[in-house]
């Protein structure tokens, strides 16, 4: 049997949160339980804001302005067109966009995507379905796509038609907000036997605007995803990767103290692995895997200027194994320790985002672990130059636990840019682009580059055509550079 530690790991490129094979809808049952719940609690939550006591300032900062950035719209779009970003994990081994959203009230957000909701969709352009004090927002989008990956002197192809579906369900209330959002994509292979890449998720976030320049907010979401093959930690010789769920839940308590800004916030992720399969049937158990992780931030900001707020920022993080000990016999339990001073601007619109710069590192209760660190650069900025421009680039450095014996883990750092422009009334482009370098101790680095280019063209509020090329480079230090191109057209209903 390969071993799943096997540094000659295949590696693919395109990173999604796919299903498992077999029956996709199983695996949106827990979105589909989700988002039962949350329209069935809407009316008493809209009942329950009203009796808050009042007293607070409507126009209230949260938690997410607080930090330097808007609220997270992953989710709020149907297709994510283009190549896929990675979602890394960060020290503590949990999903890097759920610490964005959970704890740092998403300051690093994914890029934009110039399709379904955020694509000329505004709050009175005459779609959703009302629900009480609710609004509805669903999308449907089918496509048709083609991709060709190359490893080495081998090559596959594929045909297949992708299926994907979006809603967002929002409050609309006079004070504090409830917004949930989720996605799902389904993909049926029409030429090929290479791996389709189903995913779902949700998320929801709960603003409570209270008393006294006080925000809080209270989050939680779920997703599923198969682990990537260009991962480190991946099962080598596998034909399909181990699935992981991920729960999450979190809280944060921002307040204003005149020009001093402070942000208090804790968030908990659970996950869990399934089996890798292999060619023969056999299949190898990554339970060993499953852990909880717990981090804690606090946060201070000093108003320069409504528009200028340098802050410093410190974490504490507990990542617990369920197993004390993973399949190679070491206690891969940690605690994790972050600091780092930056700046947060808001010029409006046109310009803002936050950069910061500082340390972290992760303590291993095993004493043949070393403790990894590393100089940390993250930061965000949005710029619109013009009406119908818009940049978007974003830094991101996390550090990540290794499953491979003795080794402890590896440093990763991303960056990312994106591109959209209004070329006619009607037709919106898109340019995106990344990197990410992964730094390893006792081995090269692996470096990977990526890249799409979007058009969607707004036939009218309900319709859109879109269409997408995409390409992925991946030079891998310990076996072939890989390479994969995809394109594909499809068409978009909302409502």
């Amino acid at each position: 049997m390969a071993s799943r530690h096997d540094p000659q790991c295949i590696r693919l490129f395109m990173t999604r949160i796919p299903l498992r094979h077999g029956n996709p809808a199983r695996h949106f049952r827990p979105v589909a339980l989700l988002v039962t719940a949350a329209a069935l609690l809407a009316p008493a939550l809209a009942s329950a804001q009203s009796l808050v006591t009042d007293g607070g300032d409507a126009g209230t900062t949260d938690a997410a302005s607080a930090a330097g950035s808007p609220p997270n719209p992953l989710g709020a779009t149907v297709l994510r067109m283009g190549l896929r970003q990675d979602v890394p994990l960060r020290s503590d081994g949990t999903d890097a966009d759920d610490l964005n959203t959970l704890i740092e009230g998403a300051q690093n957000l994914p890029e934009p995507t110039i399709d379904g909701d955020n694509a000329g969709r505004t709050a009175d352009d005459g779609t959703g379905i009302r629900l009480g004090s609710f609004m509805l927002r669903p999308t449907i989008n089918e496509s048709i796509n083609g991709e060709r990956t190359r490893i080495g002197g081998s090559e596959t192809r594929r045909t297949y038609a992708a299926t994907a579906v979006n809603g967002t369900l929002s409050s609309d209330w006079s004070r504090h907000a409830l917004t949930v959002t989720a996605e799902g994509t389904h993909e049926r292979n029409l030429s090929g036997n290479a791996s389709t890449k189903p995913e779902g998720r949700i998320d929801a976030d709960l603003r409570l605007d209270l008393a006294d320049q006080t925000v809080a907010h209270l989050t939680g979401g779920y997703a599923f995803q198969r682990e990537s093959t260009s991962d480190p930690n991946a099962v080598s010789g596998a034909t399909t990767q181990a699935g992981v769920n991920r729960y999450s839940t979190g809280a944060s308590l921002s307040r204003d103290f005149g020009i001093l800004r402070g942000t208090a916030s804790l968030a908990a992720v659970r996950s869990t692995y399934g089996s890798a399969r292999f060619a023969d049937g056999s299949r190898l158990s990554l339970g060993d895997r499953d852990r909880w992780a717990v981090e804690g931030r606090l946060r201070l900001g000093y108003e320069l200027s409504p528009a200028l707020i340098p802050f410093i920022e410190a974490s504490l993080g507990r990542a617990i194994y369920d197993d004390a000990r993973d399949s190679s016999g070491y206690a891969r339990s940690s605690h994790s320790y972050g600091g780092r001073g930056g700046l947060q601007f808001d010029f409006g619109e046109k310009l803002r985002g936050e950069f910061g710069i500082g340390y972290a590192t992760v303590d291993y209760e095993d004493a043949r672990l070393a403790s990894l660190g590393a100089v940390t650069l993250d930061g965000t900025l949005f710029w619109s130059p013009h009406r119908g421009t818009d940049v978007d680039v974003g830094l991101r450095t996390t550090l990540q636990d290794s499953t491979a014996a003795g080794v402890s883990g590896w440093r990763e750092y991303q960056w990312t840019a994106g591109l959209s422009q209004q070329v006619l009334t009607r037709l919106t482009a898109r340019l995106t682009g990344s990197v990410t370098q992964r730094n390893f101790s006792a081995s090269p680095d692996e470096t990977d580059w990526q890249t799409g280019f979007d058009l969607i063209w707004n036939l009218n509020r309900y319709f859109d055509l879109t269409a997408n090329l995409g390409y992925e480079h991946t030079g891998n230090a310990s076996g072939p550079d890989s390479n994969l191109v995809r394109a594909g057209i499809g068409v978009s209903l909302r409502r």
